[in-house]
Formats: structure tokens, sequence, C-alpha cells
């Protein structure tokens, strides 16, 4: 099979799961984005082993697990998150360091890339924070804090799609008119024009799903400026979060971050762009309220 067919395969089995799993909702998507954000923080730690940078595989792997976990636990009313425990989190690092890296196992550089690591990957929990934001309430809300699930996916799904658009849209105007290469001592493929190529493609594709998806399915919509700067936001963030991973593989000298998924190469390969995006469409819908409500 080719990589194509296997890239193909594997998307048509994973996207319709992934899909069920976020309009499941509840422990069902904070399992998936436990194990997801599991992974790639393996995957860190192996590209930093790779470059010469020891990791504390061993304690960024579970935290990374337990981020979305514990935005699972917020959402439920079981846990408020508190700044003081979470300023707990490196000084237990150091202190650990102490016995577990020693002085020749660079224990303030593990510890450094450690905790890079749990954040790097951890901010998936903004996508069960995304699912179950109030404004995602929908039409039929079974009590005052429900959320309908169809309105909760449609929302998840929004920078996720704008995302791929994103990409798709940078893949096909770079190889039809590229020109001049964007960062080549990075990414030697990218180019100025594939960037503004997908920048216009995420636009479009921010106005269609808002018009044909976000309105009937949520009855949310958005301003034509707050649909041309979301998409224009969205965009930026996930080919700057596609650039820092070629950073970081580069550095270490790596392909891929390793060939967990068929045709895809590892977690961080395919969901790259998506750890800048999440927080970045959380602040947006949430925070800046670009999102109103629509008449039924």
């Amino acid at each position: 099979m080719s990589e194509l067919a296997r890239r193909v395969a594997f998307a048509v089995v994973a996207a319709p799961l992934a899909v069920g799993l976020i309009y499941l909702g509840g422990p069902f998507l904070a399992a998936l984005l436990g194990i997801v954000a599991a992974l790639g923080a393996w995957e860190f730690c192996r590209i930093a082993r790779a470059g010469g940078v020891p990791a504390m595989d061993a304690v960024a792997i579970p935290l990374a697990a337990l981020a979305p976990l514990l935005v699972h636990a917020h959402y439920l009313r079981l846990w408020t998150p508190s700044f003081g425990l979470l300023a707990l989190v490196a000084p237990a690092l150091l202190g650990i360091a102490i016995w577990a890296r020693g002085v020749a196992g660079k224990p303030l550089t593990a510890v450094a890339v450690t905790l890079l690591a749990v954040a790097y990957v951890g901010v998936l929990g903004f996508g069960y924070a995304l699912r179950y934001a109030p404004y995602a309430s929908g039409r039929n809300p079974t009590g005052p804090d429900a959320v309908d699930p169809a309105a909760g996916t449609a929302v998840v799904l929004l920078p996720v799609i704008l995302t791929w658009a994103s990409d798709i849209g940078a893949y096909f105007v770079g190889r039809a008119v590229g020109r001049h290469k964007l960062i080549p001592a990075v990414s030697p493929g990218k180019t100025v024009e594939g960037a503004i190529g997908g920048l216009l493609a995420s636009i479009l594709v921010s106005w269609l799903y808002v018009r044909f998806v976000l309105e009937p399915v949520a009855l949310l919509g958005m301003r034509p400026a707050a649909i041309v700067l979301f998409g224009a936001l969205v965009s930026a963030a996930a080919q700057l979060g596609d650039l820092a991973e070629s950073l970081l593989k580069r550095e270490a000298g790596v392909k891929d971050s390793s060939r967990l998924l068929p045709g895809h190469g590892g977690i961080l390969d395919r969901f790259d762009s998506l750890f800048f995006v999440l927080p970045l469409a959380w602040v947006l819908l949430t925070q800046a309220h670009l999102l109103i409500p629509v008449p039924r």
C-alpha cells in the first residue's frame, strides 16, 4: 500500500471515530485527549533525547495525560484549578531530579524539557473546554449546565476544520505557484505563496462552516469581520505550530516524531498545528466572544 493510500485509509477510520467521541463528550472525550496527550509527551521526550537533551519520561507522560482529565474534573465541579498547586509542579520536579538525575544527568535541562513537554501537549485540554463552553448550550439543553452534543461538536470542529483547510490550501498553492521560501532553514518546502494560500483557504472555509454548519446546528454565528479575523488567526497559529514542530525535529535530526499513525508519522506530526490553534480558538470564542447567537 502506498504512503498516500495508508494515510487515506487511516483518516477514513480515525476521523469518524474522533468525531463520535467528541459528540459523546464527557469521559469519552477526556480519555481520547488524555491518550493523545500521553503519546505526544512520549514523542516529545523521544525527540528531546535524540537531540541530546534528557527528559523525564516517567513524569512527563502521566502529567500530560492528566491535563485533559483535570479539565473534565473541573467541568464536573470535582476540582477547581489552583495557581498555588500548579506553582508546586516545578519545585516538585526539581526535587525529583535531585535523586533521579543528579549533577551528571543534566537536572536543570531535564526539568525544563519535561515541563515544556507537558505544557506543549497538555493544551489539548482546550478541546474539551471548547466542547462544553456556555455558548454551545444548543437548542435543547437538558439542564442549566447541559450542552447539546451536536452544538458542542460543531464548535470543537470549527478550529479543527480550519486547520485542515489552512494546511491543504498552503500545500496546493505552494505546489502550484510557490516561488519564495518562507523559512528554508526550518522547513525548506514551505513558501510565502503557500502561507498566503493557507490563510485565504482558512478564511473561505471559516465563512462556509459558520454559514452552513454552525448557524443551523448550534444556532451560533459570527459577524463578517469576526469570520475573517478568526480564519486568519487560526491559519497563522496553525502554520506557526507546524513550523515549531519542524524546528524541534530539525534540531534533533529526526524526520518524524514517531510512526504511530500509518501514513501520518506521529502524534506531534499530526497535531502540531492544533497545539497552537486550540488555545487560541478558546480565547477568541470564549474570552473575545466572537460567536453570537442567531435566531431559531
